[in-house]
């Protein structure tokens, strides 16, 4: 849905204001740049009603910090007024790039610093702001979201803190596991947004060569518990799906979880097809790359490993590796986590920008309008797949 055809008739919320904090700085200004130029160029029939005050101006951005003290505590400021705004707050929580001083040494910080820095501007804020929404696109604890023995449930927890200290909605990506939001059945909205439109027009305007039907491509997921979003690609692309089972050895964790014994295989044949295994994210990549090396003993054609967060927690040496070795034909990632300079300079390594997605998000709950349509591409897939294979015949 292109900017023009969205009807944004209704009243603003509030007047807008988008707080990113310093782990999602640069996402935080491309999002700016497109809500600036959109409402620069929108014609509302009410703009001069009082209602619309500063709904044009040339920045959205409000300026927050989180200063540390040497003992590494902190405290939240926001430099100007928030009274009567409605308030967007963006958080990576898994950007480790970031530094503080702590006894003087270098600590980077954790997930658990950006979260409590998060609550630390929500307290900041002081319940002036007219509604909060929190973008939180990699959600915090989001693998700790259920309890299977005597152990923690930080995931609900953290939304139920939320949520108490005034948050109204809750807005992440790809969540490991959507049903985490019944621990806030009746306080707060929680989407979980599918990036399955910017992980195709990526992959479309990287790869020309691609025959995007059910002889040539398929969709694969790497677990069990991924099933959902490979079932959703593979049903809007009209493609077959597969996959894989892990078998873990109970009997022992390394690095806080039961080794992979072995990738079972279910699904249909594989041989000479293109073919994408999705999953929600690549945390050391090990699991993508087995499944990747069983496809090629099954004689796929072309992998690409598509992931909503590319956090890479054991560097990159191996995807390159897989790479150089035929394994492996490219990697799609979005740029909702920290990328590192590494990453963007690989070549076989495909960005999928989510900024102007975000952006759309914003501007359309600014006007408490319905962003259902934004939450299902189902019609923007299928738009660009027509485009796509009308200038491959041209060719």
């Amino acid at each position: 849905m292109s900017n023009s055809e969205r009807n944004l008739e209704t009243l603003p919320t509030g007047s807008l204001g988008i707080i990113p904090l310093q782990s999602c700085q640069e996402l935080g200004e491309k999002v700016d740049k497109y809500l600036v130029k959109w409402r620069d160029e929108r014609q509302h029939q009410h703009q001069n009603d009082a209602a619309f005050m500063g709904y044009k101006r040339d920045s959205y951005i409000i300026e927050a910090v989180t200063p540390r003290f040497g003992s590494g505590e902190a405290k939240g400021m926001i430099k100007e007024t928030v009274r009567g705004y409605d308030l967007y707050l963006m958080v990576d929580v898994t950007n480790y790039s970031l530094t503080y001083s702590l006894c003087g040494q270098t600590n980077h910080m954790s997930p658990d610093d950006h979260y409590q820095d998060l609550k630390r501007i929500i307290a900041a804020i002081g319940g002036k702001a007219r509604r909060i929404t929190v973008i939180i696109p990699f959600l915090y604890e989001s693998r700790q979201h259920r309890r299977s023995t005597r152990e923690s449930l930080d995931c609900a927890l953290a939304l139920q803190e939320l949520v108490a200290m005034g948050v109204d909605n809750i807005i992440t990506f790809d969540a490991h596991d959507p049903r985490v939001q019944n621990a806030i059945p009746l306080k707060g909205g929680f989407e979980t947004v599918q990036p399955a439109y910017q992980f195709i027009k990526g992959i479309c305007k990287n790869v020309p060569d691609l025959q995007i039907d059910s002889d040539h491509m398929m969709i694969i997921s790497p677990d069990e518990g991924g099933t959902g979003r490979a079932i959703y690609l593979s049903s809007v692309l009209g493609l077959d799906m597969g996959m894989f089972y892990k078998r873990r050895d109970y009997s022992r964790i390394v690095d806080g979880r039961n080794p992979i014994v072995a990738h079972e295989f279910l699904g249909s044949s594989v041989e000479g097809k293109d073919v994408l295994i999705i999953d929600d994210m690549i945390s050391s990549g090990e699991s993508m790359i087995d499944v990747a090396t069983e496809l090629k003993k099954r004689k796929a054609n072309r992998i690409f490993v598509v992931a909503t967060f590319g956090l890479f927690t054991n560097g990159l040496e191996k995807f390159d590796k897989a790479v150089e070795d035929g394994t492996i034909y490219r990697v799609v990632t979005t740029n909702l986590t920290y990328q590192t300079p590494e990453l963007l300079s690989r070549p076989y390594y495909i960005n999928c920008d989510m900024s102007k997605y975000i952006a759309y998000i914003i501007d359309t709950l600014n006007h408490d309008a319905s962003i259902s349509e934004l939450l299902d591409p189902n019609e923007r897939i299928q738009k660009l797949i027509k485009k796509y294979k009308a200038n491959q015949k041209k060719k």
